[in-house]
């Protein structure tokens, strides 16, 4: 018997492979002819036992007769078959075989004989499963599938990948991968498949650009993964790729990131323009290459935007392009924008929705807006434009404009859709920058309104100052400054400070000077004033409660209060939980002044306690706020090191000295939440000439009076003013009379001259005269009615010892 010849496929995983396979020849007649050494293997049976019987005397089980002969049948008319057929094993076992049956022809004359190839039939249902995948794969597969050769020539792919290069499947067969991509991303594919041939180690979902040359403008991204191939040897045969089409995922994430960067970068500050700009900053280049913001012009100044009908021009707020070109095509930041009717611009702030125009198909309404503009524009590779209302708590802020020139592809409805979640995030947090800016310019606008915009000329004193505001991130503070004129030529120099910032903290440090003023014109000690000051901030606390977040409680003040008094070079002062002041003498020394620090106001029922100091002619004085000397990046005592650094300098005039503290304390001042405001009064002492004053004693019996006109009119005419001797006399004559009645001896009379002349009667009573009107019938009580009557101010200040009536009349 003739060897057959096997044309069947022999893989490694082959169960029909010669030498996997049983092997039997049955002849015409159903007689065993031929038996090979698997088949002894698999079944059982010799050859000695089987050779010359026939195969279903032995191999058949009679149960599966019928089926046996309905196979043998269909293999006979069709001459060959294939299935699983029931074989019984030598020691009785039954089995089940795939089978191939096949016949073959000996010549004209000679029988037929069957050559019948079998294997188990579980090795033979996974072999036409792992064909079925493989199967799959080249033709079904939606993902794609490239074979390559050594050289990475393409050596088969699947219809996926077809459908990708639109090139029959057929034909790309020794194609190469650049014939359809690109260069650079040509580079990419290969250098990672000649990574995976080199190395043996696969890769795995690696994303990368694929753009078609047929359609370079379209931004493809793909994940591949490949491997290498043997053959059973461990010869290399090639590298095999999987190429899915991934762009939607990929933009889908992307677009998620950009929202998460949005949510990160839009609105760190409370500032407009600021966030206008990173708004513009995030859509570029992630969404966009090219963005403009433009806000209508109240909402720049941080008022509130009319709505309804036209609403008016706008205002260029931010602009952020790729295009080196952008300033040719773009308007600059601040140009204000005024909008034609037609526009898609119009259009969308009218409408307060979204407008794509993917292609510029609208460019003729979008050309109307400024045509010469326009026109560079598209010339510059401009094809794409989504606009977008910036619409927040059902106002209409401005919009956001958005182009492409240099990435091809349009803009898209998901790119539509992206822009205005970033539109409706910045609008917010616009408008909430909008509405700061609103309020701290009221409350800047109070502050300034309360606090001195000029401080007059005093003798007592040459005065400078600074007020600082905080940054605008933190609100209005409540740091305050003032020079109260007093009576006698005297002085009160008051420096403060409301804990808090904004509105509210302007609105109680108003009230605060205000109440300073009153409290300063009443002539009390420096510790009287801080303790009727305490009293006023526990009353004003007591009144705002209860509190909720828009009107946050003021819970306390600090505060110093100084008196100087050119005449006599007194100094008295008091602090309340306030920075001590610094002292400069005329030789150049600094130091700062031991006062005892007392409670900040507001605690309510602590003692001040007041200091009392000889100033020498040409002394500064240096009083300030916290925000001067504390900040983050120093401590107190180094700041105030600096401080005496700076007003130690060699003499110069007292803007120079204000600057020179600016430079050494505030260059490196915050500008987070820790800046405070910065108040900085400055004043340098002076001494009223002795010529400039007269005083006497006057002993207490009843020609006081007379000796005291005598003395005045005397020295009225040393000074040259005879014409005020009259009127001087008639004051002096009743103020020296109610010392004699009701006060007590010694009587001081002292005369000052300066701008004003100035009469200051002193006993040690402390009873205070009244202002009344007399009636006819009253023989007194008309007095202090005609003083008041001949002089421009007139009052009573209490001293340790007694009290003072002084007056003022204009020289």
């Amino acid at each position: 018997m003739e060897t057959p010849v096997t044309t069947f496929s022999e893989g490694p995983d082959d169960p029909f492979a010669v030498r996997r396979a049983a092997c039997g020849v049955l002849d015409d007649r159903g007689r065993v002819v031929g038996w090979s050494e698997r088949a002894e293997e698999l079944l059982g049976y010799p050859p000695e036992e089987v050779l010359g019987r026939p195969a279903v005397g032995f191999l058949l089980d009679p149960r599966d007769y019928e089926v046996v002969m309905d196979a043998v049948a269909e293999c006979v008319r069709d001459l060959g078959w294939y299935g699983i057929v029931p074989v019984r094993h030598r020691d009785g076992r039954r089995m089940e075989f795939g089978c191939r049956a096949r016949v073959i022809a000996r010549g004209d004359d000679s029988p037929r004989e069957w050559f019948l190839v079998a294997a188990p039939a579980e090795q033979v249902v996974q072999w036409e499963m792992d064909r079925s995948v493989l199967d799959g794969l080249f033709r079904r597969s939606p993902i794609g599938l490239s074979v390559h050769a050594p050289d990475l020539s393409i050596l088969r792919v699947n219809r996926a990948i077809a459908r990708f290069s639109e090139i029959p499947v057929e034909q790309h067969r020794g194609l190469h991968t650049s014939d359809f991509l690109i260069q650079q991303d040509t580079d990419t594919v290969e250098r990672q498949l000649r990574e995976v041939l080199e190395t043996g180690q696969s890769s795995i979902f690696t994303e990368q650009p694929c753009r078609l040359r047929r359609d370079p403008g379209r931004e493809l991204v793909v994940s591949i993964s490949a491997f290498r191939m043997h053959d059973s040897s461990g010869r290399i045969l090639g590298v095999t790729q999987t190429v899915e089409d991934v762009t939607d995922r990929y933009q889908a994430r992307r677009r998620l990131a950009l929202l998460n960067e949005a949510s990160a970068r839009i609105g760190t500050t409370l500032d407009v323009a600021k966030t206008a700009d990173e708004l513009a900053g995030v859509a570029v280049p992630g969404l966009a290459d090219c963005v403009s913001v433009d806000l209508l012009e109240p909402v720049t100044r941080g008022e509130e935007p009319t709505q309804g009908g036209v609403l008016g021009p706008l205002r260029r707020t931010a602009v952020r392009s790729i295009l080196s070109d952008t300033a040719e095509v773009m308007y600059p930041l601040g140009h204000t924008i005024h909008i034609p009717p037609e526009t898609m611009q119009a259009r969308c702030l009218a409408e307060r929705r979204p407008i794509l125009d993917a292609h510029l198909e609208g460019a003729n309404t979008w050309l109307t807006m400024d045509p010469d503009r326009a026109e560079r524009a598209l010339a510059l590779g401009i094809h794409s434009l989504m606009v977008v209302p910036l619409v927040a708590r059902g106002l209409v802020l401005g919009l956001i404009s958005m182009w492409r020139s240099r990435r091809l592809e349009p803009f898209e409805e998901d790119d539509l859709t992206l822009a205005e979640e970033f539109a409706s995030r910045a609008a917010v947090c616009i408008d909430n920058a909008r509405r700061y800016t609103q309020e701290h310019e009221a409350a800047l606008t109070l502050q300034h309104s309360l606090l001195p915009h000029e401080v007059p000329g005093h003798p007592a004193v040459e005065v400078a100052h600074r007020y600082l505001p905080a940054d605008a991130t933190t609100g209005v503070g409540g740091d305050w400054f003032d020079v109260i004129p007093l009576s006698g030529l005297r002085v009160a120099l008051v420096v403060g400070d409301v804990v808090g910032h904004g509105i509210h903290a302007a609105a109680t440090m108003g009230r605060l000077r205000t109440a300073v003023h009153t409290l300063a014109n009443l002539d009390l000690t420096p510790d009287e004033v801080l303790s009727n000051l305490d009293d006023l901030v526990d009353r004003l606390a007591a009144e705002q409660e209860p509190t909720d977040e828009r009107s946050p409680q003021v819970i306390g003040a600090t505060c110093l209060y100084a008196v100087y008094d050119p005449v006599s070079r007194h100094c008295a002062l008091a602090r309340a939980g306030h920075p001590p002041p610094a002292v400069v003498t005329p030789d150049g020394r600094v130091h700062l002044v031991d006062i005892p620090a007392g409670p900040p106001l507001g605690l309510g029922g602590l003692p001040f306690e007041a200091a009392e100091l000889q100033l020498a002619e040409g002394s500064l004085l240096a009083l300030y706020t916290d925000g001067l000397i504390q900040g983050r990046k120093r401590d107190v005592d180094e700041s105030l090191a600096d401080l005496s650094g700076a007003l130690a300098a060699p003499a110069r005039s007292l803007e120079d000295t204000c600057r020179a503290i600016e430079v050494a304390l505030l260059h490196d001042r915050p500008t987070d939440d820790v800046a405070d405001d910065v108040a900085l009064l400055i004043a340098r002492t002076r001494v009223l000439a002795a010529e400039k004053v007269a005083t006497w004693e006057l002993r207490v019996e009843p020609t006081a009076a007379a000796r005291a006109r005598a003395l005045v009119a005397s020295q009225l005419a040393q000074w040259g003013l005879d014409e005020m001797a009259f009127t001087t006399e008639l004051i002096v004559s009743e103020l020296v009379t109610n010392a004699y009645r009701y006060g007590g001896g010694p009587i001081t009379l002292r005369l000052i001259r300066d701008g004003h002349l100035i009469c200051e009667v002193s006993d040690t009573g402390s009873t205070s005269p009244h202002l009344r009107r007399a009636r006819s019938t009253d023989e007194g009580g008309r007095g202090l009615f005609l003083v008041a009557q001949l002089t421009e101010r007139w009052g009573t200040r209490y001293t340790r010892d007694g009290k003072t009536i002084w007056t003022e009349q204009p020289v």
